[in-house]
């Protein structure tokens, strides 16, 4: 039968996973059968995607990138890799944003904020201590390629005006606002939105304080605009942003942004 072994085209006698395991890679210590590890046999049939990973072995960088989608459903991984995302805002959703769309393997990012990594963003943020004082920027690229090497990285170090939001993010297929502020939420949406009012848009509003993270929901504006949060919870005195239910309306955009590509 014809399979897919560690990403690559393979025919094989065998009819189940540790069968081929044990004529392939018998070193392998885990087996993933379209995107699932499994720790009981399974029977295989044509057409299956299956990797054979040993633990702690280092992997070509040909091959690095293969092991890292095993896990996803077969067939997504190709359209993630051909998608591009804009992040604007780099702060505890943009950060976060970044790194699981890195982690999925997107295709490439574009990253802008002007702003540098202070203490205060270390509660929610995805930088570390050694970055204090560095461009949020440059930061996060480092990080973002300890992650993932295969992302292609485009980074702004400037502060987005109606102005400067193209032809910066022209080519994006999905765009989302990450920003801290009303004023900059809304200058971005309507920017963007004018100009390609047909690609989608994912903005935030309402992730404050550590109440239910259950209230952290999806809203649909007409046909391409959405909006994840609470939609009233702010930032204000006794009520701050807090790395756990801000990470929840990363996730969810970032989610979101999957979703959208995939479907």
């Amino acid at each position: 039968m014809n399979i897919q072994l560690n990403e690559h085209a393979f025919e094989t006698d065998a009819d189940t996973l540790f069968s081929l395991r044990d004529a392939e890679k018998p070193d392998a210590d885990v087996a993933i059968l379209n995107g699932a590890a499994l720790s009981a046999d399974a029977p295989l049939t044509d057409g299956d995607e299956v990797c054979l990973i040993r633990r702690g072995e280092a992997p070509s960088k040909e091959a690095l990138e293969a092991l890292m989608v095993a896990r996803h459903t077969p067939g997504v991984h190709e359209k993630l890799k051909a998608a591009t995302v804009g992040i604007a805002g780099l702060g505890g959703l943009g950060s976060a944003i970044a790194v699981a769309l890195a982690r999925v393997g997107i295709g490439k990012l574009i990253l802008a904020d002007f702003d540098v990594v202070e203490p205060s963003n270390l509660n929610r943020q995805q930088y570390f201590i050694d970055q204090l004082g560095e461009l949020k920027t440059d930061a996060l690229v480092s990080n973002l390629r300890r992650i993932n090497p295969y992302v292609e990285l485009e980074a702004h170090a400037v502060k987005l005006t109606r102005t400067t939001v193209f032809p910066m993010f022209g080519n994006t297929d999905v765009m989302i606002e990450a920003f801290d502020r009303a004023e900059q939420k809304v200058m971005l949406m309507q920017s963007f939105t004018s100009e390609k009012p047909d690609t989608p848009f994912i903005g935030a509003s309402g992730m404050a304080g550590y109440g239910s993270g259950e209230t952290i929901g999806i809203k649909k504006i007409g046909n391409s605009i959405y909006v994840v949060g609470d939609l009233a919870t702010g930032a204000e005195p006794g009520c701050g942003l807090m790395a756990p239910r801000v990470g929840i309306a990363a996730a969810m955009q970032a989610n979101l942004a999957l979703r959208l590509i995939v479907d």
